[in-house]
């Protein structure tokens, strides 16, 4: 499977962006699709997951509130729509395939989001 994040871009503090990952194919219901980030200087860390099949989502505790992972079965993507940006929130962010959350096995390549203070 390829997958093609994009949505990425500079937005001050407070702000939204809305990030969206294409998979080349069908994800099958018991897939998950993750959203994962990594900042400068940083390790890679899990942002949001939703089961392809059930619609299930999960978050880490800092993208709770402000973060929401949804798909969109009839287009094969992903989005993660982002709130209330901060500044700690400036990373590269990947979407991933795998069988659970916070589990990956295919990866997109990563779009920056840049948050300014």
């Amino acid at each position: 499977v390829q997958l093609q994040a994009s949505g990425g871009g500079l937005v001050q503090a407070g702000g939204s962006l809305r990030l969206s990952c294409k998979a080349s194919g069908r994800p099958f219901g018991s897939h998950v699709m993750n959203w994962f980030r990594q900042a400068p200087g940083k390790e890679r860390e899990f942002v949001a997951a939703v089961r392809w099949g059930t619609g299930r989502e999960y978050y880490a505790a800092f993208a709770k509130g402000r973060f929401a992972i949804s798909r969109d079965r009839s287009e094969n993507t992903v989005s993660l729509q982002m709130n209330s940006l901060k500044p700690d929130d400036t990373a590269v962010y990947y979407c991933a395939r795998g069988t659970s959350p916070a589990d990956a096995s295919s990866w997109g390549q990563g779009t920056l989001v840049t948050v300014s203070s």
